[in-house]
């Protein structure tokens, strides 16, 4: 039985990274198997990349070479980590996929949209997530958290952006989710944290029921 993939999507500081631990946990706490990963990264090969492109190294050539790096990140974390997590029938949660490269490299950096999916159909193929969460809060409240969780270090390549990138990268999110009312639902992150653990847990179990689904593989069969 295959595994169910849940992806989360959303601007800088929106809490993508801290809701998707706590999801993992409530999910294992129904003896569910679950992988927690993340892009760019997830697989050796792709963690080398993720250096790479936040440093702001591969920026200088531009958005295309961006979103290439990227699909190459995510071909081997499909093939190292996400597929064999599926195919054990465990549930991959991912902090960002693709959905990240159409918003940041093909919405605001302007790339070619056929160029976009030309690189799906390589390093992605047939594999959709289940589920897509993104994650909203206004522009000035997510720069704020970002700004925090940092603690003085220096931002990434893409929070280190002027306010009116994160402006278009907010609309940009709500955009795309509206195109797949079925695969997407938009949480306000603005409440507290508990607040939105809960609105997420209320969106997973009403579309791919995990408290139904077998604890473990052995239960398939039986």
């Amino acid at each position: 039985m295959r595994g169910r993939f849940i992806t989360f999507e959303g601007g800088e500081g929106t809490g993508k990274s801290t809701q998707a631990v706590a999801l993992a946990q409530r999910l294992e706490s129904l003896g569910l198997g679950v992988t927690l990963t993340r892009e760019p990264g997830g697989s050796p090969g792709a963690e080398i990349i993720r250096h790479v492109l936040l440093s702001g190294a591969a920026k200088p050539f531009g958005p295309d070479v961006e979103a290439m790096l990227f699909a190459a990140a995510r071909d081997d974390h499909i093939r190292c980590t996400i597929l064999p997590a599926l195919e054990a029938g465990k549930w991959v949660i991912c902090d960002r996929f693709a959905d990240s490269t159409r918003v940041y490299q093909g919405v605001l950096g302007d790339v070619d949209q056929r160029f976009i999916k030309a690189l799906e159909r390589v390093s992605v193929g047939d594999l959709v997530p289940d589920l897509t969460l993104v994650l909203d809060v206004p522009v000035a409240i997510g720069l704020k958290r970002a700004a925090g969780r940092r603690r003085g270090k220096n931002p990434d390549r893409f929070e280190a952006e002027e306010f009116e990138f994160h402006h278009k990268l907010r609309k940009a999110y709500l955009a795309l989710a509206k195109t797949e009312p079925k695969r997407f639902a938009v949480i306000d992150a603005s409440v507290p944290k508990k607040t939105v653990a809960k609105h997420i847990w209320d969106a997973v179990n009403a579309r791919l029921e995990p408290t139904k689904a077998p604890a473990r593989l052995e239960d398939v069969a039986s």
